[in-house]
């Protein structure tokens, strides 16, 4: 293997923890997920010529996975199956800690926002992409960008009931056990 392909194997190997997320995101089950993650994989090396070292594998593989979910969603269609009780069994348990809960709901509400939107947050929020970077992902305009994510954190907000800093992390009563703080 070249020094060129030896740099683009090592640079995409890196890139897999967040192909891996964001996959996660899009699907909402980690089997389906890795899925998709490796037929990313598979597409970027059959076409490891099309990419120019030196510029953003990131952005490159992130556009090529999310290329890639589209259209398995376009052969799949719209139709949601459990034939696992999967969907239906996160629906019904409940989480036995706070920050569970904080997340289960955070979720919940991430799952509510509109396809373009939910990706604009999880490219921008969470796996830290410039707009730019993220626009180019997802072939629009910056603005557009700036606009969905925008748009998602706003929506997110009211979904969550979040008005202000005391919203996040623990309840009052639970702030003063783990600060030490017991009001004596």
């Amino acid at each position: 293997m070249s020094a060129e392909g030896t740099s683009f194997k090592r640079e995409m190997l890196a890139t897999l923890p967040s192909l891996r997320a964001f996959a996660v995101s899009l699907t909402g089950k980690h089997d389906k997920a890795d899925d998709l993650v490796q037929d990313t994989v598979m597409k970027a090396w059959a076409k490891q010529s099309s990419f120019e070292m030196g510029t953003n594998i990131k952005a490159w593989l992130f556009t090529i996975l999310r290329n890639e979910f589209y259209s398995q969603m376009r052969k799949r269609g719209r139709e949601v199956q459990d034939t696992d009780g999967a969907f239906t069994e996160r629906l019904s348990v409940h989480p036995s800690q706070y920050g569970s809960m904080d997340l289960e709901d955070f979720k919940t509400a991430l799952s509510k926002l509109p396809d373009d939107q939910r990706e604009a947050i999880i490219l921008i929020g969470a796996s830290g992409f410039s707009y730019e970077e993220a626009a180019a992902i997802c072939e629009c305009a910056v603005g557009t960008m700036k606009s969905r994510v925008s748009r998602a954190r706003t929506r997110l907000t009211e979904l969550l009931k979040v008005s202000g800093e005391s919203d996040y992390g623990p309840d009052a009563v639970s702030a003063q056990v783990t600060s030490g703080n017991h009001g004596y």
